[in-house]
């Protein structure tokens, strides 16, 4: 387990578990200087922290993508070496918005080791309600199947840690699909009107060097957005 203070408290076994990965991709990567060595503990047992389970995740990433080994090395090489792992998310999250929609039906084990971690009844519960999973008749042989959307199977499992209700959860992922989706619109139509006048070539070249300009913009106003909300709510509660 990893504690509050995010101490490196994960041995290798549990690092490939919570990252659902291979005990030997993790030295595979270390080998290649991808990961960061552990902290050596009592009998000279490697420990791994909250940074090695971030990082990992921005790998899996990243290779999902397509990114040859080469790049990912040249990738993670230009990255701040004092990056935070709520940095490394952050990294994470603008890579993944280039994944295709992606949705496949796998197995109850295979679901599983995706996920890093075993997954009890309640949690298949609330996966299903955030529309991460949907469960399917079995496969004949007595095992569940379930159709996954590998995009946001990470995050809602991540979220089965957050203290917060199912409800609000929910509630959340409304407010954030229904701005989101309001903002497209806006930048939608301000766009078409820059570009109605122009070549088809045209459009087609501004909407590829629009998109990502656009999702970082988005991304780093809602983080300082975000960041300004809760610290005026830490202020006003007097736990600031």
């Amino acid at each position: 387990m990893t504690t509050e203070a995010e101490e490196p408290t994960l041995t290798i076994d549990e690092l490939a578990a919570r990252a659902g990965v291979t005990v030997r991709t993790v030295r595979f990567y270390s080998s290649k200087g991808l990961l960061p060595p552990p902290v050596i503990g009592a009998r000279r047992v490697g420990h791994y922290g909250p940074g090695h389970v971030a990082r990992l995740a921005l790998i899996e990433e990243l290779q999902q993508q397509g990114m040859t080994l080469a790049a990912i090395e040249r990738y993670l090489g230009q990255l701040p070496p004092d990056l935070t792992p709520h940095d490394l998310a952050i990294h994470r999250a603008v890579v993944a918005s280039w994944a295709p929609d992606l949705v496949e039906t796998v197995s109850r084990r295979e679901l599983e080791r995706r996920a890093g971690r075993p997954l009890a009844p309640e949690d298949i519960e609330r996966l299903t309600a955030m529309s991460v999973v949907v469960h399917e008749d079995g496969d004949g042989d007595g095992g569940d199947t379930f159709r996954v959307d590998s995009g946001l199977l990470r995050l809602g499992v991540q979220l089965l840690d957050v203290p917060l209700s199912q409800d609000a959860i929910l509630a959340a992922r409304k407010v954030l699909t229904e701005h989101s989706r309001a903002a497209a619109h806006e930048l939608a139509q301000l766009f078409r009107g820059e570009v109605a006048e122009r070549d088809a070539r045209d459009v087609k070249s501004l909407s590829a060097h629009m998109h990502p300009l656009v999702v970082q913009a988005l991304l780093t106003t809602f983080q300082r957005s975000l960041r300004e909300e809760l610290s005026e709510w830490l202020r006003g509660s007097g736990a600031g």
